[in-house]
């Protein structure tokens, strides 16, 4: 079952599940943010990893080299065409043990050809989420810090879960910043 505002908003200020947490969705000359009907619209913060080829680097997701990103902490990135950036969620999230999260990107991105990519967030996961923004249009695109960069939706099971991701000591759990992939 999806979860509505009111599920949301109790947890959240109850549980710190979503923090800091927006009550009420802004959008006053930004990409809007905050609690919406039956989700939460997150904003990304000011820290890109921004690929690059400089170095020819084959991208290997068993041994990933940092040298394929250049850092930047700004108010709007600039992804390169057909190229994508690494951020991270202004919200720190803790997933309860009987809920899946999955993100969608927002429609005001996603009508300007730049993809948002997340995985799912497991039962008791926490942390900031790291976010995949693809450029797939052949001209620059922006990405605006501190707006809405996707909806999550948070989905209750039927009953807890046998084994969550705290109990099998993901490698994610906690991570904090722009997170690059591990093994």
């Amino acid at each position: 079952m999806i979860l509505s505002d009111r599920w949301i908003r109790e947890q959240a200020l109850a549980t710190n599940m979503i923090e800091p947490f927006v009550e009420a969705q802004r959008r006053e000359g930004c990409i809007s943010y905050g609690l919406s009907s039956y989700g939460y619209d997150a904003r990304v913060a000011d820290e890109f990893k921004i690929f690059t080829n400089i170095d020819s680097s084959v991208v290997d997701p068993k041994n990933f080299d940092s040298n394929s990103f250049v850092d930047r902490k700004t108010d709007v990135c600039i992804i390169p065409p057909n190229s994508f950036a690494l951020a991270r969620t202004v919200e720190y999230f803790r997933i309860p043990r009987d809920v899946l999260v999955i993100c969608l990107g927002k429609s005001t991105y996603a009508r300007c050809g730049i993809i948002v990519n997340v995985t799912p967030l497991e039962p008791e996961w926490e942390g900031h989420v790291t976010l995949e923004f693809s450029n797939t249009t052949p001209l620059p695109a922006k990405i605006y810090a501190n707006e809405g960069a996707c909806q999550f939706l948070f989905l209750k099971g039927d009953q807890p879960c046998e084994t969550s991701y705290a109990d099998r000591a993901g490698k994610y759990m906690g991570q904090r910043g722009v997170t690059l992939p591990r093994l």
